[in-house]
This record gives structure tokens, C-alpha cells and sequence, in this order.
């Protein structure tokens, strides 16, 4: 059985040496409810990131504001020393108050804490990829890129950082970034209920450039759509891997990262990549977006 035609195939950041499958995970599930403290189950935890890598993921994406810390902690405890071919790329951008809010964080010296948190929480010298991250409610204007991203592009200089991408932001704001320096991955919202970046993503595409769509199963509150669950229910699959499925098929570009803190959910969206949609199923799914019923998540 070839893993890479079960995690969908594989993907090249554009100018590196980092190939991934293009079924991932996200680490955003392993801390507490409301990605906040210490997981549920801590055994599990562990055993997800295991499980995963033995069945051939080699994409971790996470934050150190996961926790905060103990995303990256747990990664650490339960990979290190990281096996070849492993990437995890981070964000930053970001901070949690000790109400459990998120904010953003990007002044100088907060990004030169965040990478350096990263460093030190992961074990490792130099971090794969790293996002800047623009929380959402300081809105999409280009301006608010140009300082925050060259004092990334300075530590990548200096080693800390290999490859920069951006999250949560415009077409015009990676415009803005590449002025700067070159990116690789664009993290963005999206999923078969919300398609605003889909001009965006076809753009990407012809740049070489990495999509990975977060929440691509809805967020916290998880898709709603009696089409999907038939169309699931005709393909013996879950409404879930239905949706990550049809990310795979949408562009060769796509990279997934759903997350979970369960063995038997991590399954389950692994084998969500050897689900073949037919051309008439693809034409159903796309036709699903202003049906379905979601909303997006506050983070």
C-alpha cells in the first residue's frame, strides 16, 4: 500500500527541499477545551502524534499559543528527536490572555519571544516554516504586514527560521510579504461552506505556493448540510472525510491539516484521502456552499 497515495499524494514548498504529504494534522486539539491547558487525556495526546507519523504524516502544523505551550511540549515529548522528512511549521502573530482570549502580538519583541518560544518548546535549532498570523479583527489592510514580516525575514536571516509563510491574510497582504521576502505556505479559512478565497487559491496555485485551509471541517461547531450526509451516506463515508476529501480534489496545491486529539477521528481523516469523489459528486459539493449551515469561529 503506497502511504503517499493514501495521505494524497505529495507536495513541494516552493523553493525548499521540504516535501509533505498533503494529508496532515494540526495540532490546535491537543491542549484542553478551548485549546487552553492541559489535554483531556494526556496518553492520548501522545499517542495521536504517534500514530500519526507512523502512518506516514509528515506535516505538523501548530503554534506555541496552543496552551499556550503545550502544543509544541507535547510535539516535543512525544517526537523528539524528530525523524527525517518531518516538518512542523508554526505560527506566530498571536498571544492568549489568562481569560482565554486571543490577540494579536506584533511588535518586534513579541515576534522575536514567539520564535524563540517555538525554538526552545520543539527541541530543535530552526524552525521549518513559520506563519505571521493577522488576527482577524485588525483587518486585511497591506500596511499591516511590511514591519511584522521583515522581523521574521531578519531571523530567518539569521538562521532561526527557514522558510516564512503568512495566515489569515489578503491577496493583498502576501503581496505585501513577498515584497519582502518569499513565501511558501498561505494558511487561510477555508472549507466546502466557505469559499471566499477561491480566486485566491487558484492564484496560488500558479505560484507553486502551499494552500492550507484551517477549520476545514467547519471549527467548533462542525459542517451542517443534509446533502453532504447523503452524499457521505452514498460513499459508505462520514460527512467529514466527504469535506476533506473534496479539499484534496479542489487543488493540487492543498494542504490539510485537521486536527484531533482522538486515534479513531485521526483515522478516520486519513482515510478521508483515498476517497475518490466522482466529477458528479465534486459538481454536488461545489454546489454547496450557500446551502450549508456554519459559522465562523472567533480565533
Amino acid at each position: 500500500m503506497n502511504v503517499a497515495t493514501n495521505l494524497g499524494g505529495t507536495f513541494t514548498f516552493p523553493g525548499t527541499r521540504l516535501t509533505v504529504h498533503r494529508m496532515g494534522y494540526g495540532a490546535m486539539q491537543l491542549p484542553g477545551p478551548g485549546v487552553w491547558g492541559p489535554p483531556r487525556d494526556r496518553n492520548e495526546a501522545i499517542a495521536v502524534l504517534h500514530e500519526a507519523v507512523e502512518n506516514g504524516v509528515n506535516h505538523i502544523d501548530t503554534a506555541d499559543f496552543y496552551g499556550p505551550h503545550l502544543s509544541n511540549q507535547l510535539i516535543r515529548e512525544a517526537l523528539h528527536p524528530y525523524r527525517d522528512g518531518l516538518v512542523i511549521v508554526t505560527k506566530v502573530g498571536a498571544r492568549r490572555d489568562d481569560n482565554k482570549g486571543w490577540h494579536g502580538a506584533l511588535s518586534r519583541q513579541e515576534l522575536i519571544d514567539a520564535v524563540h518560544d517555538n525554538l526552545r518548546n520543539l527541541g530543535i535549532d530552526s524552525l521549518h516554516v513559520v506563519n505571521l498570523r493577522i488576527h482577524p479583527a485588525m483587518g486585511n489592510a497591506a500596511e499591516l504586514v511590511a514591519e511584522p514580516f521583515t522581523v521574521l525575514a531578519e531571523l530567518q536571516q539569521q538562521g532561526l527560521i527557514q522558510h516564512l509563510g503568512v495566515s489569515a491574510m489578503s491577496a493583498a497582504q502576501l503581496a505585501a510579504a513577498q515584497r519582502i521576502a518569499p513565501v511558501v505556505c498561505v494558511q487561510n479559512m477555508y472549507n466546502v461552506a466557505h469559499r471566499e478565497d477561491d480566486t485566491f487559491i487558484e492564484s496560488l496555485a500558479q505560484q507553486g505556493i502551499a494552500y492550507v485551509p484551517f477549520f476545514p471541517l467547519g471549527g467548533f461547531s462542525p459542517l451542517q448540510s443534509s446533502a453532504l450526509n447523503d452524499i457521505a451516506a452514498s460513499l459508505q463515508a462520514t460527512p467529514m472525510q466527504v469535506a476533506l476529501s473534496w479539499l484534496l480534489h479542489r487543488s493540487p496545491n492543498m494542504l490539510l491539516i485537521p486536527g484531533t486529539s482522538s486515534r479513531a477521528h485521526l483515522r478516520e481523516n486519513i482515510q478521508a484521502a483515498s476517497l475518490n469523489l466522482s466529477a458528479e459528486v465534486l459538481s454536488e459539493l461545489d454546489a454547496l456552499g450557500a446551502e450549508m449551515q456554519w459559522a465562523a469561529p472567533h480565533v
